[in-house]
Parts: C-alpha cells; sequence; structure tokens
C-alpha cells in the first residue's frame, strides 16, 4: 500500500511539473530571457520597404549592458546622411515602464520619448519604439492556446493581451499570438492585431546564433504591415559579445558626442 501510495505520489508531482512547464507566462518569461544576454555590441541594418517595394537602407551601432536589474542601451545611427548622429537611449527596467531618450542632430538636442510615443513608428519603419526594448510582461494577460507546427518546428501559441486600455494604447495593439518553439523557446513569428482587433503586423524571426550559456540572439527580424503593404528588415552584421562600457557610458550626454 504504500508503494501505491509513493508511486501515486510520484505520478501527481509529475503532473503538476507538466501542468507548471505549460504557464503561458513562464514559457514567455523563459523566451525572453534566453534572447535577451547580459552584455554585446553589435553593428545592424534596418531596411524599409515601401508598398511599391522601394528601400532605404540606414546602418547602426549600438551597446547593451546590464547595471543590476537594469538593461541599459544606446543606438546611433551611422548613414545615411539624413539620420547619421541620431541616438537613441533605452534604460530596461524589470518592473517598471522603460525610460526612452532620442537625440536629433539637426535640432541639436535630446528629448524624452513619452509612453503615448512608444507606439509610434521607430525611424520611420514598421517596427516600433516599445519593440526596441522589453516588455514588463506583468502588463500582460497571456493563454496557451494550442500547439502547432512552424518550418517542421512544434510550437506552443501564446496569445497575450493587454491588462488595460492604457497599455494597450501605449503599445498600439490589442493583442499578439507568439510561435514560441517548445524545445528551445525561441520564438519564430509574432502577429500584431490593432486596436480595433484586426490583423496588424507580422514579425518573423530568424538566423538564431547559440551564444553559449542558455542564451540565443536572433541576427534577423522582418516585420510586415499587412494593412498597408510596407515591411522592414533589421538584420545584424558584427555581433561582438561583452562590452567594455562603463555605466557613463549610457547616458544623454553620450547620445551628443
Amino acid at each position: 500500500m504504500k508503494k501505491i501510495k509513493f508511486l501515486l505520489a510520484l505520478l501527481m508531482l509529475g503532473m503538476l511539473t507538466s501542468i507548471n512547464a505549460q504557464n503561458p507566462k513562464e514559457i514567455t518569461q523563459k523566451a525572453t530571457d534566453i534572447s535577451n544576454p547580459d552584455a554585446f555590441e553589435m553593428t545592424s541594418t534596418l531596411t524599409t520597404y515601401d508598398s511599391k517595394g522601394r528601400e532605404r537602407v540606414r546602418q547602426t551601432t549600438s551597446a547593451t549592458k546590464k547595471f543590476g536589474e537594469t538593461t541599459k542601451t544606446i543606438l546611433k545611427f551611422l548613414s545615411p546622411a539624413d539620420v547619421k548622429g541620431t541616438g537613441i537611449l533605452i534604460f530596461d527596467y524589470k518592473n517598471k515602464d522603460d525610460d526612452m531618450w532620442i537625440y536629433l542632430p539637426a535640432l541639436r538636442r535630446t528629448r524624452r520619448i513619452i509612453s503615448s510615443e512608444k507606439s509610434k513608428s521607430f525611424m520611420g519603419s514598421e517596427f516600433s519604439n516599445a519593440d526596441m526594448s522589453r516588455p514588463n510582461l506583468d502588463d500582460f494577460n497571456y493563454k496557451l492556446d494550442r500547439t502547432t507546427q512552424y518550418e517542421g518546428k512544434t510550437c506552443w501559441v501564446i496569445e497575450s493581451t493587454p491588462k488595460t486600455d492604457k497599455i494597450a494604447d501605449e503599445n498600439g495593439y490589442s493583442k499578439k499570438i507568439a510561435l514560441i518553439d517548445k524545445n528551445s523557446y525561441e520564438v519564430y513569428q509574432v502577429k500584431y492585431y490593432d486596436l480595433d482587433g484586426e490583423l496588424w503586423k507580422v514579425m518573423t524571426v530568424s538566423d538564431y546564433q547559440d551564444l553559449g550559456n542558455g542564451k540565443v540572439m536572433a541576427r534577423k527580424m522582418e516585420i510586415k504591415n499587412v494593412q498597408n503593404g510596407r515591411r522592414s528588415v533589421l538584420s545584424i552584421d558584427k555581433l561582438q559579445m561583452g562590452s567594455s562600457l562603463t555605466e557613463n557610458n549610457f547616458t544623454t550626454a553620450m547620445l551628443e558626442k
């Protein structure tokens, strides 16, 4: 009898472990964590295409480093001439809204990007300002819809919805649906729905690089606006793990240098 009770206890423990492993918020948290190394520097290309296929190419350099519970990113545009010198500074906090600043060389001033602007276009692309930092996971409700196949990989289909209208307005969407690999926790696709509930944008994430220590980095992200026919591609040209920069390098004053 004791042996039967012991086996039943093990069975129940296994069931509880399985249920907990399927928690959609925990899955989303792990998918976020594995794709955010503590420190790195990179050069990237941001290419935008209008509805007629005409393209604009912009080159950027950026550095990201974690200080305590805050991840800080400084990004500068290298070309073309009309955006050269433009800088973005992001303080990505763990449990509160991020701080973002932009330096505009034509005006020779730095201004803060307020919450109502985070849903706006990032430098004329289909990415938003909010896409440049990690979302506060506590701002959303999560639902594990089902599993599906995506390019031969079994993925969780996880729907996240803003908890309040204010959060929805700040992010610019009423819900998003993500495909997350059940084995690697890599995110392959995210669909965004506008505030009226209509499909708005589809982001595809690919070319993952294994960084070691349980971390990965997607070297290409493409986002298509199905409503206006525009799309944007962000690709990493050069990636360096780690950074010798100090916290003094992640300031508004450094944006202007």
